[in-house]
């Protein structure tokens, strides 16, 4: 009995130190209790492209935060929700994640009509919602939501473009045409104010659907009011459809600009040659990074190669920026308070000072990006080459044809 004991003693020892061993050997994000946050992208429906890409900028942060251990020793498990690009579908996902799942913190979002219905579901519960891609003026100005940042701002698209127009375009009679989301609205409002005010005439101002399969109505229309610019606030598809329209049409135009969905490698693989000459906006894209972050931009897209086998883009890094800010709040709550709520993390987002590859990214009393700010590119042969503003340019306008 005694040898029986003993040598049961000694297999538990040997148990307990093996046990032991392995815990110090193993990550320690396995010994605790995972951080989970949400985020509620358009995965389907028409607006899936820039969700996807949204949803693997995200999911890039997230992985690679736990393959450094994760925050002060605990995995963060990302909790992923389509909301199918349709407003009711995004409320009832907001509510699981913070009903059911109980995250601490949400992210993601594409166009305001989506991100709007989720910050406020999010207010009501005092859980953090850091949006990748919103604009809209009224979310944040003159609707105080505490629980409320983005990543992008409306007037770090506007003044850039509004400067490159009147100081390098001067255009000498513009169109604009947007389509009926709440942010493409109101730049194209801004854009007229911008137009006018520089004596410029707008001669077109046209809204469209979203899903609109035909242009053909407003290209007559630019041809009779003889428009030398067009700035067109569509998306990825809308600026496909327009631009080779206008192409079968021979409607030759000074300049095409589409702030949104022109300045990606698959818009540029997608039209081919008769991409050159067309001018987009980014905040970020391989090669076109904030000064000073250049070798934290290389180590991301190469990471992100690895992962995605593929190229990232602009949305890419709106997603990537807005959980990488959601994740050092996290992070900063659990080393002052050992957790995390909603209230201590909008502490920590109000304080936070990131230099990233997209942008320095402080937010202000609003929630809204102190230093946002897009650059001016045109297509050239088939690269993106930085025109506007001259202290990030990496080239001229060209106007000939490739």
């Amino acid at each position: 009995m005694t040898v029986q004991v003993s040598h049961i003693f000694r297999l538990s020892a040997l148990a307990a130190s093996f046990f032991i061993g392995f815990n110090l050997l193993s990550p320690p994000v396995l010994l605790a209790r995972p951080l989970r946050i949400g985020e509620i992208n358009p995965l389907t429906g028409k607006l899936a492209k820039h969700g996807q890409e949204i949803h693997e900028g995200i999911l890039f942060a997230v992985e690679e935060v736990n393959k450094r251990g994760g925050i002060l020793g605990r995995e963060v498990q990302l909790v992923s929700r389509d909301d199918q690009s349709l407003p009711e579908v995004a409320i009832n996902q907001t509510e699981d994640l913070v009903y059911g799942v109980g995250v601490a913190g949400l992210t993601g979002g594409y166009v305001d009509s989506l991100v709007g219905p989720i910050s406020e579901i999010a207010a009501r519960h005092r859980v953090p919602y850091v949006a990748s891609a919103s604009l809209q003026r009224n979310l944040t100005i003159g609707r105080r939501n505490p629980y409320f940042f983005r990543v992008s701002r409306l007037d770090g698209i506007v003044e850039p473009l509004c400067g490159f127009l009147t100081s390098q375009l001067r255009p000498k009679n513009a169109a604009v045409l947007f389509s009926a989301t709440p942010g493409s609205s109101e730049f194209a409002s801004e854009m007229r104010t911008c137009l006018k005010q520089a004596g410029v005439p707008v001669s077109t101002f046209d809204k469209f659907r979203p899903g609109t399969s035909d242009f053909s109505s407003f290209l007559m229309k630019l041809r009779m009011e003889r428009a030398d610019v067009l700035i067109s606030g569509g998306f990825f598809p809308d600026h496909l459809l327009l631009a080779r329209q206008m192409k079968d049409q021979k409607l030759s135009l000074r300049a095409y600009l589409g702030p949104w969905g022109v300045a990606y490698p698959s818009f540029i693989e997608e039209m081919g040659s008769a991409s050159h000459g067309l001018f987009g906006m980014c905040a970020w894209n391989p090669g076109i990074t904030l000064p000073g972050t250049e070798q934290a931009s290389e180590a991301f897209v190469n990471g992100f190669r690895t992962r995605f086998a593929k190229q990232p883009n602009t949305t890419t890094m709106h997603g990537y920026s807005s959980a990488r800010a959601l994740l050092a709040a996290m992070e900063k709550a659990m080393g002052k308070h050992g957790g995390v709520n909603g209230d201590a993390l909008c502490r920590e987002l109000r304080s936070l000072d990131l230099l990233l590859p997209m942008e320095r990214l402080v937010f202000d009393d609003n929630g809204d990006p102190r230093y946002y700010r897009q650059v001016v590119v045109q297509i050239q042969e088939g690269r993106m080459v930085t025109v506007y503003p001259p202290d990030r340019a990496t080239g001229s306008i060209v106007t000939e044809s490739p």
